[in-house]
């Protein structure tokens, strides 16, 4: 596929045009070659422009159906329809992070070029995985959209998209910062369930999430030092008002650590899941 004659020149115009794309299939082509045109030179950067989306975002496929978490069925691991429904849960959450990195791209200005070059690198990482994870979905006799999925990622986006600082908080530093938590569990699950296939897409996803939440951190650091706040407070007081979801353990140290959270953060979150 080439790039189509619609999408702009610009780098945020067109990450604002791939958001509203709501075929998954062209989404997630469009946005690899997005990311090839930019490293290439092909496309302009306008870091001030205030933009307006004029399409509805993000663009999503007829389906899955989106749901209540609470209403996201758990299916039994020694069965291949219980594998799927937990591939295709890994599946939605990445097409979710395309969206959430798109988004980044377009919606928030005055920024560093480096904070869009850094999103289009996410971009197209959340891709790579989506990619990954529906073409494992295919072998086992399902594809993205048979299954309901949930929009818990997508809603923390809407509540924080007037607040760069709430966004990075509470998304990739949040959101995202809980799959390093989990991944190890549910490789190790599907490892004993005999899909090594699956297991070895999740070391990849393990690998580039804590890169994309190191990211995360570092903006994070950057947006408290430039309005002059303290980071750790100030991530409390957001958590608290934008009704973040409680961080709980058991937390994976090693990753979040590599990912650039400090010790003391990370002890105080041990300390507050003893706690409770």
């Amino acid at each position: 596929m080439q790039m189509t004659a619609n999408q702009p020149a610009e780098l945020r115009l067109a990450a604002l045009y791939w958001l509203a794309e709501s075929d998954f299939a062209r989404k997630v082509e469009g946005v690899r070659l997005l990311a090839k045109s930019w490293s290439s030179g092909q496309l302009t950067l306008d870091t001030k422009a205030l933009l307006k989306a004029s399409q509805p975002i993000p663009g999503h496929p007829a389906k899955p159906d989106l749901v209540a978490p609470r209403l996201v069925k758990r299916r039994a691991m020694n069965t291949a329809e219980g594998r799927a429904t937990l591939i295709h849960a890994l599946t939605h959450i990445e097409f979710n992070a395309i969206n959430l990195a798109l988004d980044a791209v377009w919606r928030f200005s005055g920024m560093p070029e480096s904070f869009y070059s850094d999103w289009l690198k996410v971009v197209d990482e959340e891709a790579l995985h989506f990619s990954l994870l529906a073409g494992h979905l295919q072998t086992l006799g399902y594809a993205y959209g048979d299954f309901p999925a949930h929009n818990s990622l997508w809603e923390m986006a809407a509540r924080t998209e007037r607040d760069i600082l709430a966004r990075i908080a509470l998304v990739p530093r949040t959101m995202e910062a809980r799959g390093l938590d989990v991944v190890p569990a549910i490789r190790y699950k599907l490892e004993q369930a005999g899909d090594s296939k699956a297991a070895g897409i999740l070391d990849i996803i393990l690998r580039d999430e804590i890169g994309h939440v190191a990211i995360g951190n570092r903006w994070y650091a950057w947006l408290c030092e430039q309005r002059s706040l303290e980071p750790v407070a100030t991530y409390g007081r957001l958590a608290d008002e934008y009704h973040a979801p409680q961080q709980r353990g058991p937390f994976n140290v090693e990753a979040r650590l590599a990912a650039g959270f400090c010790k003391d953060e990370l002890a105080g979150m041990m300390d507050e899941d003893i706690r409770k």
